[in-house]
């Protein structure tokens, strides 16, 4: 799986396919358009469905695989 990391930073996302996460450091919040407030951080395996839109709130640096379905 790929490596993406990120510094800290708030920005919006939409996702155009699914996409599964592993993180190894860091943490964030993710805020759905429409839900729930998600916090995630170190050893979250996530996944992200096609067509959702949130805005991330990285708090301490991201370093996460990723894989697109």
């Amino acid at each position: 799986w790929p490596l993406w990391t990120k510094e800290v930073s708030e920005f919006p996302w939409t996702y155009d396919t699914e996409e599964t996460c592993y993180f190894l450091d860091g943490e964030v919040t993710v805020t759905p358009e429409e839900g729930n407030r998600v916090s995630i951080g170190k050893g979250d395996l996530v996944t992200f469905p096609k067509g959702m839109s949130c805005t991330w709130k990285i708090h301490k640096s991201v370093k996460k695989h990723y894989r697109f379905e």
